[in-house]
């Protein structure tokens, strides 16, 4: 049976309900305690905390010679992977890089107005880091949606952490993926555990610049820890839906576009607002007939019970609001006016617009990163993307004609601030004569 929240705006406990849905996403005294001991451990004891932890959280016995994927199992990997797997991966890659392509950033250059040439150059990064979830299943398309994305902006060595089975091997099918990706090192630490490796480096794992990629709230609170050892892209937790739409949403869609975030796992968070009583009835009646119908219908029935809602709102703009106070990961917007509405949405990490844009195609295909801001973090963060592979440098170039033209303020600036040395580097350029 779907148990979930679901109010109406003519309720009592609406408002109430409606006024909690402004989240931050601030972590929890106790998971950030449990990560600190991780880290430390990984710190202080490198290789044998991941032996340790692999162990304890994976059931796996491995050694620090077994931590890296080796050329053997990924060669088994790609002899033992489907050829329809190997079609799909291609597709999908193909549409990353492409997308990738598009939102790279590129060097510019111009002048200002004292002469003085001043632009930004883009470089990769040396080395970074993707975590990869696993546990639940094997998250193929998440490889392809951080590997794929660092490999299009041309970082030298992309850097994999996953955790292992309990016979210590990784799934072929992401081994598979994480290698056409570009992977040029994969390493059996998931969790936690595994960020801090990434981060602070081991005996067998070199530190990464920058570490990318989802996971569940320790992952996400060890990569929060680390800044500042090395950079992240975003914060991006358990998957999230949010669902606007008025009387033109069709109700089976939308349902089964509830369920299938909320089979991710029992932490998903899904909702819906509509002001159309209609699809607000027609959408609870799909939930119901498609749970049944769900293999994952006991994890998804968990995450409808804890954290699932449907609101009947007053009308669109409220639903629009309430919108924008959530954040959402993934927005499914559904309106006669789609272009007015969407124009009015300014905090979501992805939006599919219309009935027929299928969050599931956005997850595995269609090019744009599924790694994407949650807990309300929108609000702050954008999904992941090419040009947070990059370095950025500005460029300052001048002539004596530009110093000159420059000298006045520059000198002004110096003595307002008390700096005479900035205004005497200024004067000595401006002055002396070739």
């Amino acid at each position: 049976m779907c148990r979930m929240k679901m109010l109406t705006h003519e309720e009592k406990a609406y408002a109430a309900f409606v006024k909690k849905l402004y989240r931050r996403a601030i972590p929890s005294d106790a998971v950030s305690e449990v990560v600190s001991g991780i880290v430390d451990e990984v710190a202080r004891k490198g290789d044998r905390a991941l032996v340790a932890f692999a162990e304890k959280f994976d059931g796996a016995k491995l050694t620090s010679k077994t931590l890296r994927v080796s050329e053997a199992e990924l060669a088994e990997a790609r002899a033992s992977v489907s050829q329809k797997t190997k079609a799909a991966i291609k597709a999908s890659l193909a549409n990353i890089h492409s997308f990738a392509k598009k939102s790279q950033r590129k060097n510019w250059s111009s002048k200002n107005p004292q002469g003085v040439e001043v632009g930004e150059r883009f470089v990769p990064f040396d080395r970074v880091g993707v975590y990869v979830p696993g546990g639940k299943a094997p998250l193929v398309s998440t490889s392809l949606m951080t590997a794929g994305f660092a490999q299009a902006a041309g970082v030298p060595e992309i850097v994999a952490a996953t955790p292992s089975g309990p016979d210590g091997s990784v799934n072929a099918d992401l081994l598979y993926a994480l290698d056409a990706a570009g992977a040029t090192e994969i390493y059996k630490a998931g969790g936690a555990h595994g960020i801090a490796a990434l981060s602070l480096g081991t005996k067998t794992i070199r530190p990464v610049d920058k570490v990318f990629g989802p996971g569940n709230s320790y992952v996400v609170e060890a990569k929060r820890q680390m800044v500042g050892a090395v950079s992240i892209d975003l914060l991006p937790g358990p998957s999230e839906i949010l669902i606007a739409a008025d009387a033109t949403g069709n109700a089976r869609f939308l349902a089964a576009d509830l369920l299938a975030q909320a089979e991710h796992g029992p932490d998903s968070v899904v909702g819906m607002v509509t002001h159309s009583k209609k699809l607000f009835k027609e959408v609870q009646v799909e939930l119901e007939k498609q749970l049944a119908e769900t293999p994952r219908r006991e994890i998804a029935a968990k995450a409808l019970k804890k954290a699932g809602f449907l609101l009947l709102t007053k009308s669109m703009k409220e639903s629009i609001e309430i919108v924008n106070d959530w954040a959402p990961e993934h927005l499914v917007l559904v309106a006669k006016d789609e272009e007015k509405w969407l124009d009015q949405v300014r905090t979501a990490g992805a939006i599919y617009v219309g009935n027929y844009s299928a969050v599931a195609v956005g997850d595995f295909l269609a090019g744009p990163s599924h790694t994407l801001p949650t807990e309300g973090s929108g609000r702050s963060f954008s999904g992941l993307r090419a040009d947070q592979f990059q370095r950025r440098a500005s460029v300052v170039r001048m002539d004596q004609a530009a110093v000159r033209k420059s000298q006045k303020v520059v000198e002004h600036f110096a003595e307002m601030e008390g700096l005479y040395a900035h205004g005497r580097s200024v004067t000595l350029r401006a002055e002396t004569s070739r």
